[in-house]
């Protein structure tokens, strides 16, 4: 092999890279991936104008969130093949291309179907920019460096969701939701420049095979369980066709996942992992975290714009809140993480319980500063779990099984996070539907009590005006319900993992 070959195939160690080299990197990797972060949650205050320039159910917008964060769980497990295939410099900077180019077609989608075909290549192609980043990150800079440069990282992924719907938020306010994604191109196109121009060099390490079987059978059963969970309340559920079938095929995509995978040599994902009780636990409890991570950001923007009559920039700014406590608990964790790690899983699960019981007390009326301490507890959780969660789930992982440990744990958080939400969603639309039916019923002339003044108030049950007010408020109040109810799946989730993290092993190796 000549020296510029060997060259190529090894890049620079961190000690022979230059420092100004190594913080260009830095900053190009940060600012690739907080892009990336950033479009995950981009479409939570733009639900609402979507909904209304694509003509589509609430349930139906749901998807341009649901089928994105899906796509990145399902192409995420492939990272590490095909920085293997051609190389992790190419990986990354095509990825951020492709990433940038579709997140110009969401802007420019004309129907709902064209935004969701875009929203799923997003999420697909710019899958592997978040793990690829961490690690370039850690090949760059020296073990001494390696704490601060991966708070810098920690710091851009947590931030990252918030700035996407709060800038979001007020540039549709002011212009569309379209501009909502194009604010994203230029930067996007400067870190492809950027990365192209300050990532080292690197060959492909060779042609590993990828086990297909085992990538198509989980993908296929996936897609299926989601398909089943967004469109199972508006089909009602197992009388309709549909949802039979795409439910035996989730069944047999995922029975021929299992079978594959505990049989063949070199599954797509290793079962025997399991076999690790930290890790195990840590799996159930970060599929947990990705419930509870992005479903408030998903449900408040529709419920505040469209019943509550908050506008886009104060939306916006509640979402805003979440970032600013997701930073001061990343801080917090620093200090936690000196401590036994169950310590801080417990008291940030605590937390997100605590929130959601007091989402659970709002109403219509609800003002803008109780909104934004809770979004600001939940943040504060999310930066607490994060570490410690991390710290206890691979604490018995070698360092063989750790590139494919972590991209199970990260297809575990995007999964959680697409399910739930969708769970939710059927829940707001079930709910709403249920108890408008049975509020209507008691407005009849036999009903005693109407006849009361105290009880009617201003309403007018005289005039076809006055009865179309009444019924916008029963529908208000009936998907109030709605929303109350999927705050009390949060909330349940929330208190269930803590007894789990009392099943988490005294000796972890640090």
């Amino acid at each position: 092999m000549s020296s510029t070959t060997a060259a190529d195939a090894f890049p620079e160690s961190p000690e022979e890279t230059s420092l100004g080299k190594r913080v260009l990197i830095l900053v190009m990797v940060v600012l690739g991936s907080t892009l990336y972060a950033t479009t995950l949650l981009i479409a939570s205050t733009l639900l609402p104008q979507m909904q209304g320039t694509m003509s589509a159910t609430q349930d139906e917008i749901a998807w341009a969130m649901t089928f994105n964060i899906l796509a990145t769980a399902v192409a995420t497990p492939m990272t590490g093949w095909l920085a293997a295939r051609f190389g992790r410099r190419e990986t990354m900077v095509w990825s951020v291309f492709a990433f940038t180019v579709t997140t110009l077609m969401c802007g420019l989608a004309d129907s709902l179907e064209t935004l969701i075909l875009w929203r799923v290549l997003q999420g697909a192609l710019g899958a592997p920019v978040i793990p690829l980043s961490q690690t370039i990150l850690l090949d760059t800079f020296p073990k001494r460096q390696q704490g601060l440069v991966t708070s810098i990282f920690g710091m851009a992924v947590v931030i990252g969701p918030v700035i996407g719907p709060t800038v979001g938020g007020m540039l549709s306010e002011i212009y569309s939701w379209r501009w909502a994604f194009y604010m994203i191109v230029p930067v996007g196109l400067i870190s492809f420049v950027g990365l192209r121009l300050t990532l080292p060099y690197d060959r492909p390490t060779g042609r590993i095979s990828l086990d297909w079987t085992g990538f198509l059978s989980l993908s296929v059963a996936i897609a299926c369980v989601q398909l089943v969970l967004s469109r199972g309340q508006r089909l009602d559920w197992f009388e309709s066709t549909e949802i039979m079938i795409e439910t035996f095929i989730a069944v047999l995509a995922f029975w021929v996942f299992l079978a594959h995978s505990l049989t063949t040599d070199r599954p797509f994902l290793n079962l025997r992992l399991l076999l690790d009780r930290n890790y195990a636990i840590g799996l159930v409890l970060v599929l947990i975290y990705g419930m509870l991570n992005f479903t408030p950001m998903v449900l408040l923007p529709p419920l505040l714009q469209q019943h509550a009559g908050f506008p886009d920039a104060l939306i916006g700014e509640v979402i805003a809140a979440r970032g600013v406590g997701a930073t001061i608990g990343f801080f917090l964790a620093i200090f936690v993480g000196r401590m036994d790690p169950r310590i801080g899983l417990i008291g940030g699960f605590a937390v997100q319980t605590l929130s959601g019981v007091w989402l659970m007390a709002i109403d219509l009326n609800v003002d803008m500063g109780t909104l934004m301490l809770n979004s600001l507890l939940q943040g504060i959780a999310v930066g607490v779990i994060w570490v410690p969660l991390t710290l206890v789930t691979f604490s018995n992982v070698s360092a063989a099984n750790l590139a494919e440990g972590t991209a199970v744990y990260h297809l575990l958080r995007n999964i959680g996070s697409s399910f739930f939400i969708s769970i939710c969603v059927a829940e707001i639309v079930r709910a709403t539907s249920a108890n408008y039916s049975r509020m209507v019923e008691l407005v009849n002339p036999f009903n005693r009590a109407l006849a009361l003044p105290w009880v009617t108030g201003g309403w007018d049950f005289e005039t076809m005006l006055g009865l179309a007010r009444l019924s916008k408020e029963i529908s208000r109040q009936s998907a109030m319900i709605g929303y109350i109810n999927a705050f009390g799946l949060y909330t349940a989730c929330s208190a269930m993992a803590i007894p789990l993290i009392l099943l988490i092993g005294r000796r972890a190796r640090r």
